[in-house]
């Protein structure tokens, strides 16, 4: 085997490879005579078959076929002598494969970039120090009640948090559009459902009121032919309900799966969850700003191979989000650009991430591991059972493994890093404005 590289552009190599014209075509007969043994064709007894009428029907297939394989061995060969790493699959060209000449083809690919780590000590981080209060373990509660709220209907003028049953019809420039007609719409006043403007204009209406409401779709609304454009609506109000919270009690509890204990043991279940939430949020918010750090830090080349996996992982993540709302058959196949800083972001943060494991020869630390096993299944009725779950399945297990290790590189990072601790609240980190 004779081998040439070239760098076409960029990470993008390609090998120029020959072989022996005996290895290929020692190859093709072998094969013929195997498939002789096989093939059943008229006017010859099964195996009896000669060789040379194998030739005539199958010769050029097989021969295409052993290239192929011959191909794929010698690239193999190749990218190890030449001690290359590929990323992603290479394409082949055959420029010679007749029998009685060397078989040549050119291998195209690219491959993973040389990166020297630099800037982990420019890398600033603002660390938030948070705790769940005795408040935001209230104002939770208030949360926990309204998802358990029940409905009282009522004749006063309506207000925010209350809940109307109308009709609506609504025109611009005086003509009907579609979608803005609607007989008993349920509607929650505060909710955001309605375009802006719409339930301020009807929150004070009455049972059996009935409204002409003047307001303005946005400048980026979905439908072209109604951005910015002035509207009315005809309302009508069939019914007004007020909102009714649970008591917190004991019977409140037991809606938690709280049966011992009451309220206190609901608080304290409660406050737990919320600061297993917290200790999460306050972790990617660290590793968010780390990994933004990093990026500014190295520039670096991404085999664009590597770009369009993601950019399909991504795609195919979004496809399953609006998969529930849309039969798949129908649904357009979104475009490539729409996923492609992600993407690009996210082989950058792989790469890097990658050599900062390689650089420190980073192992997965097991009990690391296990402690993320078991955040992961304290959230469950039976945590235990989720343990065993995650032991007995390799996948799952990998998975945790390889999150471990990113957060060992992210706790390495963060040791060279310039970290500034910042007093915060719970609200502010789980809820972050804009």
């Amino acid at each position: 085997m004779q081998v040439s590289v070239e760098t076409t552009q960029g990470l993008e190599r390609k090998l120029s490879i020959s072989v022996p014209a005996e290895t290929v075509d020692l190859e093709v007969k072998n094969r013929l005579r195997q498939l002789a043994r096989t093939q059943r064709i008229n006017g010859f007894r099964p195996g009896k078959v000669p060789v040379s009428v194998i030739q005539k029907r199958y010769g050029q297939s097989v021969r295409q076929e052993v290239a192929g394989e011959i191909m794929q061995r010698n690239f193999v060969d190749a990218i190890v002598a030449e001690k290359l790493n590929p990323a992603g699959r290479p394409h082949f060209v055959a420029k010679s494969n007749e029998e009685g000449k060397e078989l040549e083809f050119e291998a195209t690919f690219e491959i993973y970039p040389e990166i020297e780590l630099a800037g982990l000590d420019t890398v600033n981080v603002e660390k938030p120090v948070v705790e769940v209060t005795d408040a935001d373990l209230d104002e939770m509660f208030v949360t926990l009640q309204n998802q358990h709220k029940t409905w009282k209907e009522n004749k006063r003028k309506t207000k925010k948090g209350d809940r109307l049953t109308l009709d609506f019809n609504g025109r611009v420039d005086g003509e009907e559009f579609e979608g803005g007609k609607a007989e008993n719409f349920v509607l929650e006043l505060g909710s955001g459902r309605m375009i802006p403007g719409f339930e301020k204009e009807i929150t004070g209406m009455k049972v059996n009121e009935e409204k002409t409401i003047s307001v303005t779709f946005p400048e980026d609304y979905h439908a072209e032919n109604l951005k910015g454009k002035d509207a009315e609506f005809d309302i009508k109000v069939h019914k007004t309900e007020g909102p009714v919270l649970p008591e917190i009690d004991d019977e409140f509890a037991k809606l938690f799966g709280v049966e011992d204990g009451g309220v206190e043991a609901l608080r304290v279940e409660v406050k737990k969850n919320m600061e297993r939430e917290l200790t999460q949020a306050v972790k990617a918010k660290v590793k968010e700003q780390v990994l933004d750090g990093i990026v500014a830090a190295n520039e670096v080349d991404v085999p664009k191979a590597l770009v369009a996996q993601e950019i399909d992982a991504l795609r195919q993540q979004a496809m399953q989000r609006f998969g529930g709302q849309m039969d798949p058959k129908n649904m357009p196949q979104l475009p490539a650009e729409m996923f492609e800083e992600q993407a690009q972001r996210r082989v950058k943060v792989g790469l890097l991430l990658g050599e900062v494991i390689k650089v420190n020869e980073l192992k997965v630390d097991e009990a690391k591991v296990k402690a993320l096993i078991e955040s992961a299944a304290s959230a469950y009725e039976d945590p235990q059972e989720v343990i065993e779950y995650y032991n007995n399945n390799k996948e799952l297990m990998q998975q945790m493994q390889h999150v471990a290790l990113e957060e060992q590189a992210i706790d390495l990072v963060l040791e060279k890093a310039n970290v500034e601790e910042k007093a915060s609240n719970f609200k502010d980190i789980m809820n972050p404005q804009g």
